[in-house]
Order: C-alpha cells, then sequence, then structure tokens
C-alpha cells in the first residue's frame, strides 16, 4: 500500500507489519545485550591487570573535555596527514550524527509518542533532521570511501602488515554498505511514496529516487524492494551493533577511554618498579605484569599504522614495528585468555617469545611513535618494561652491558675516572666555578659527553665562554657529577638509574644556588620529569642551556648584532628538548641571532627524526640498511628549500653531535657539511664580530697615520 502523508514527516516502520516491529525489537534488545556484555567482559578483563603507577582518573571532569576535544577535533589524525585527517573526520562526524539521529528517532517512537499520544517528527523538525541526517551521511559514505579507495586502491603501505585481516576488511565494508544502504531504502521510500515534494530536503536519498525513477522503477516496485532491503540493513545494523566489542570497532570506546586516562608526560617520565618486587619479577614476566592501563593500549590500538611510519628503527631496517609490539601483545593476551596457546616469554633473546629482544634493542626511545598515535598509546612504558626483563635475565648487548658497568663504577659510560670529568676546563684562560664551594645562580649539570668526549668538550667551553662572557653565575660540581640516568633507564637498568637519582640529587642539595642548566636534552629531562617523582625534594627549576642561552641573547648580554655569520644553515630538533619537552623556538632565535639563515628541514619540530642515538643508542650494535644520522644528512642536503647550499647542520644535543659525526663519515659527507653545536655557532659569530672589529680598528689606524 502506498501512503501519501499531508505534512513533512514519514512512517518509521513504512512496509514493515506488527509483528515485524516485535521481531525487530527483539533483535534489538538481543543485539544491545550482547553489545553490554561483550563491553563488560573487556573491561572486566583489564581490572585483571595490575595497578598502573601513575593516577589515571584524576580531574576526571577535565580529562574527558581533553579527552572530547582530542577526539572531536581529529587533530591528531590531521597531524602529519591532511588526506587521513579528512577521511577520519568525515566518518567520525557522519557516523556520530547518524547515531545522534537513530536515537533521536528512537525517543520519538518509544518514548514521546507512547506518552503524549502525539510524535516531534513532523513539520520543520522533520525537514530539519531529514537534511542534516542527509548531508553528514553523505560526509560518512564519502569518508569511507576514501578508507577503501586508500586500503585498496593506493594500498598505503602502513595499513598493510602481519596483523592485518578479515576483521578489518569487514569492519569498512560493513560501515560502507550501511552508509550507502541507508541511501538506497531511502530513495526507495521517497519512489514508493510518490516524491512528496518535502523530500528534496533529503537531496542525496531524492537525486538516488530519481535515478531509480528514471531506470523505469514504479512505485508498487519500490514498496515491495523496501521491505527487503529494510530488513537487510537492519540486520546489518544491529550485527554490527553486536560485533563492535569483540572486534576492531571496539576501537570507538577503547580509544577514547586511553585518550580519557592517558599520562600527560608519557614518555618523558617511566614508571618505576615498586619497592617490593624481586629481581624474578621486574619487567614483563608474563601478560598478568601488564597494568590495567597497558591492557588498555593493546586494544586501542586501530592498527592505522601511523607509529610505524614515523618510527626511525623501522626505517633504517631495524627489527621494529611499534604497531606490532601492541598488536603481539593484545594478539598473545587473547589467546592465553582463549586456551588456544601456552605461556612463553614476553621478551627473550633467541628461542619462542611474544617479543624478540632484537625488537626492544632497536627503539631509540624518541617518542616519534607515542606522538603519531592518535589514540594515546604508551609505547615506551611498554618497552621498557621489556627491556627490564632483558636487564634482570642478562639479556641485553654486550656494548650495553659495558656502558652500565662503567656507569656503576665510575659514574660515566667512558669508564674513565670521576677525577677526569673537568679536565675539558684545563683548556680555557678562566677558572669554572665550583658550585659546592660558592653560591651561584645556575648550577650548571655538564654531562657524560660534553665532560669526555673530545668532540663535546668543545661544546661545553663554548657554553662556559658564553656564560663568563655574559657574566652569567654559574657554577658545576666536578668530579661529584655522575651520568644523569635518563638512558640508563630507557634500557632497562632501573635499579642503577635509583642509584644515579640517588647520587645525583645528594651532591645537588648540598649545593647553593637558584636553578638547574642542563648541556645535554636527556639531562634536562629527567631532572624535569622524572628525578621528582624518587625525590619530592628535587623540585628545582630545570632549563636546557639553549633557553638560558635565548634570554641572554634578548636581553643583550652577549653582544651580537644579527649579521655576523651570512652562511645558511639547517637546525635538527632534538627529540628530548623537542618532542619530549615542546622547546623548539629558543635554538631557533639564537641561530638566527647569529645572522645565519635558517633552512628548515620537511621533518622538523615534533616532526623531527631522531639521530639514533636515543635509548642507549650510543652503545648499541646495530645492523641497518641507512643509519638514522645518514638520512637526516640526506635530509639536510637534498629536501630541504635550500639544499646543497646548506653548510652546517645545527644541533643542540651532545648525543646528536656524536651520531651526526659518525654519520658524516659513514655516509660520506664529510665534505658537503658540517656539524656544529647551538653554542658554538654562537661563538663562531662572536669571534667573527671580534676579527671584524679588529680589522676596523686596523683600518682606522692605518687612515690616521
Amino acid at each position: 500500500m502506498i501512503l501519501l502523508q499531508s505534512e513533512p514527516t514519514r512512517e518509521t516502520f513504512w512496509t514493515i507489519s506488527p509483528v515485524g516491529e516485535v521481531v525487530f525489537y527483539a533483535l534489538s534488545a538481543m543485539a544491545v545485550l550482547v553489545f553490554l556484555y561483550g563491553v563488560y567482559e573487556r573491561f572486566a578483563r583489564y581490572t585483571e591487570g595490575e595497578a598502573d603507577a601513575f593516577d589515571r582518573l584524576d580531574d576526571l571532569p577535565g580529562r574527558i573535555r581533553r579527552a572530547s576535544r582530542v577526539v572531536l577535533s581529529n587533530e591528531k589524525q590531521f597531524d602529519r596527514d591532511l588526506y587521513g585527517g579528512v577521511m577520519h573526520a568525515f566518518i567520525l562526524w557522519g557516523f556520530l550524527t547518524l547515531l545522534i539521529g537513530t536515537t533521536i528517532l528512537a525517543i520519538d517512537i518509544d518514548f514521546y509518542r507512547r506518552i503524549t499520544g502525539e510524535s516531534f517528527f513532523v513539520g520543520d523538525f522533520y525537514l530539519s533532521y531529514s537534511f542534516v541526517m542527509d548531508a553528514l551521511g553523505f560526509l560518512f559514505v564519502v569518508g569511507v570511501g576514501m578508507a577503501i579507495y586508500r586500503r585498496y586502491v593506493v594500498r598505503e603501505e602502513r595499513l598493510w602488515g602481519k596483523h592485518t585481516g578479515f576483521e578489518d576488511d569487514i569492519f569498512v565494508w560493513t560501515l560502507f554498505v550501511l552508509g550507502v544502504g541507508g541511501y538506497a531504502l531511502e530513495a526507495l521510500r521517497i519512489v514508493g511514496t510518490e516524491f512528496p515534494e518535502w523530500e528534496t530536503v533529503s537531496f542525496v536519498g531524492y537525486f538516488v529516487a530519481l535515478v531509480f525513477d528514471a531506470g523505469g522503477m514504479t512505485a508498487g516496485m519500490a514498496e515491495t524492494l523496501y521491505w527487503a532491503g529494510w530488513w537487510s540493513h537492519a540486520i546489518i545494523a544491529l550485527g554490527f551493533v553486536a560485533f563492535v566489542p569483540y572486534a576492531k570497532p571496539f576501537h570507538m570506546i577503547s580509544s577514547f577511554a586511553n585518550v580519557v586516562t592517558a599520562d600527560e608526560k608519557a614518555g618523558k617520565r617511566l614508571p618505576g618498579v615498586p619497592e617490593d618486587e624481586s629481581p624474578d619479577e621486574i619487567g614483563y614476566t608474563s601478560i598478568d605484569d601488564l597494568s590495567w592501563r597497558q591492557l588498555l593500549d593493546t586494544d586501542a590500538c586501530t592498527k592505522c599504522g601511523r607509529c610505524s611510519s614515523v618510527c626511525p628503527a623501522k626505517a633504517s631496517g631495524r627489527n621494529l614495528d611499534p604497531r606490532d609490539v601492541i598488536l603481539d601483545l593484545k594478539r598473545y593476551r587473547e589467546e592465553l585468555d582463549a586456551g588456544e596457546t601456552d605461556e612463553i616469554d614476553i621478551v627473550a633473546d633467541g628461542g619462542t617469545s611474544v617479543i624478540a629482544a632484537e625488537s626492544m634493542e632497536s627503539c631509540m626511545a624518541c617518542m616519534a611513535c607515542m606522538d603519531a598515535c592518535p589514540v594515546d598509546i604508551e609505547h615506551l612504558s611498554h618497552f621498557t618494561e621489556m627491556n627490564r626483563r632483558l636487564t634482570e635475565t642478562g639479556q641485553q648487548q654486550e656494548p650495553v652491558q659495558e656502558a652500565m658497568m662503567n656507569i656503576f663504577q665510575n659514574g660515566n659510560a667512558f669508564g674513565d675516572p670521576a677525577r677526569k670529568r673537568p679536565d675539558w676546563t684545563r683548556d680555557l684562560d678562566f677558572e669554572v666555578p665550583d658550585a659546592r664551594e660558592e653560591d651561584v645562580e645556575f648550577l650548571w649539570y655538564v654531562g657524560d659527553y660534553p665532560s669526555y668526549d673530545e668532540r663535546n668538550r668543545r661544546v661545553a667551553r663554548s657554553l662556559a665562554r658564553l656564560f663568563e662572557l655574559s657574566g652569567v653565575s654559574y657554577g658545576i660540581l666536578y668530579e661529584d657529577e655522575q651520568h644523569d640516568g635518563n638512558d640508563v633507564r630507557r634500557v632497562g637498568e632501573e635499579g642503577l638509574y635509583e642509584m644515579l637519582v640517588e647520587d645525583n640529587a645528594a651532591a645537588v642539595h648540598d649545593c647553593e644556588f637558584d636553578k638547574i642548566v642542563c648541556t645535554d636534552p636527556h639531562s634536562y629531562n629527567t631532572f624535569l620529569n622524572e628525578y621528582p617523582e624518587l625525590d619530592p625534594e628535587f623540585d628545582y627549576p630545570v632549563y636546557h642551556y639553549t633557553q638560558v642561552v635565548e634570554s641572554l641573547v634578548e636581553s643583550d648580554r652577549v653582544g651580537l648584532d644579527g649579521s655576523e655569520i651570512d652562511y645558511t644553515v639547517t637546525y635538527h630538533d632534538p627529540c628530548h628538548l623537542g618532542r619530549f619537552n615542546d622547546e623548539y623556538e629558543a635554538p631557533r632565535e639564537i641561530v638566527r641571532a647569529t645572522g645565519a639563515t635558517l633552512a628548515e628541514m620537511p621533518r622538523n619540530r615534533s616532526d623531527s627524526f631522531c639521530c639514533g642515538g636515543g635509548g642507549g643508542g650510543l652503545w648499541m650494535e646495530q645492523d641497518e640498511e641507512t643509519k638514522p644520522s645518514e638520512e637526516r644528512l640526506r635530509e639536510a642536503l637534498e629536501d630541504t628549500a635550500a639544499g646543497s647550499a646548506v653548510e652546517k647542520f645545527v644541533v643542540a644535543c651532545p648525543m646528536c653531535a656524536t651520531m651526526y659525526e659518525d654519520g658524516r663519515k659513514t655516509g660520506d659527507y664529510e665534505d658537503d657539511i658540517e656539524i656544529i653545536d647551538v653554542a658554538e655557532l654562537l661563538v663562531e659569530a662572536l669571534e667573527s664580530k671580534r676579527d671584524a672589529s679588529a680589522a676596523g680598528d686596523e683600518t682606522t689606524s692605518a687612515t690616521a697615520d
């Protein structure tokens, strides 16, 4: 029977009999129950995890607001990937609109009509509703179509991997069928009700109806097809609802929960080891060692591959894919829970294990994976726990073990005596103040490489000259300084790290000063974000030297006029200064103050590409196709706007300087580019100014003569 409405509205259960309505509600109830049970089962599993090291539910309203902003704005999806951002925004907003629209319709049918005997689903409300649903539903279909095109036509590499499977296919195609099927049903209803004039607001459905009509479809045919189409659509939709908690669609829930419970300092600080934990229990010994938040991490992963695409270890050909590590843990957990596998080591060097030791050794702790992840998965906490297990079982690489022993015995990775730590000061024509003996404004933590490595001693001397020239009140700890422990912790030596914190903190507490300044971003990070976790009294203001020097330049205490250097340079953002702690401008301001032309590399600021030295990379032997340092130097010379005109590669980290000096040699770039620290560049500018002034004085004197 063809129903002709006299006012803007539509019959929800058109062609569906009362018995059919009852069956639909019964199926809906079953789908919802299956959905709720699945969600309950998932979250009940999380409660079996260990307690997390950090409070994840403090300021819950604020966390929910932040998560809502992140998710609804799609800000992380747009980062590095405009196509992916637009695609996901269309799908998300379209899906939410369709969900809200369906909920509104259910409220009208199941509550409002039963209570009042009337419907609000008429007139202007219905017209507005139809227009919005058609418009946002169309964006949904376009977004899903973009996803299908990228996945199956372009075959975007990062979307495919060993964990790609049938559930990925069924997920995206179900969304597409639901979106397109909705418009087909709408078009059949419009044809079947003989094109009510107000249905033009449903512009997509109306267009499809015109296509059906042009193809010869009659109202009777549309009515017959509508019944079959409606039931097909309903069963697929209800099946999808029931399917959500058991496969990939669950990320719609778990991802939001993951963002809500994220640690704002994730990666910058790492979870500690409980005091009562024995060596046999340290790290991931079994899947039961994962905290509830770490279990949630594994469920939140959407397999998008963004972490994989930015990982410098993977790009270098090392045996690491951050996505696979998270998903390997998830698969192992699910197989264990289902009784489909026996317990094996989580991580081991050789033999059967979930994760290979080589994968963990490949990680540079650069946090690029975490920065790129749109759902705040904290890869580094997982990696560190596995490194701790390797350390406790003596499975770390021999060079790493040697470095740890050197640090334990001598307080530095070089194995040199502590008394040699201040030897770099001997070539200066002034005495570096001893912070143990006099009050200073800045306690300068010099660090291992500027103290012991000849190349980086030049950086320490340059910075000392800048402090002296500017009249900064500063001092160092001399032989009482020990390794900061940042990378010690990241390779898994938690006990040694805690010892270093205790010793360094004791030395610092014995001094009279206002602020700490660090040469190395790794020291800066761990002093700022991790030491206070172990020693609450370590609450000093902490700065990287570029932040202090920038303030000196701005206050004209250095004496530059911005014209001292006239060549082109590029600048590399150190991971621990930039991505970890959001300091991008201070080094750049110093570079610009010298007069140098700064040519930015394509991957800069938070997108910077790691030098390869972090996470113990300086101490490890790697089998890789191209060193990260070599790739970065190639980028500087070939991919920057200035290209081969770039003369100097500016760094602000001793580890970066070491890695890039090595990359110059192994990559055959020695004749193409020079590695220089920001402090060295500034000293060079000052020397250039001094030489120019001296030349000017000689000219003036000669003229006078």
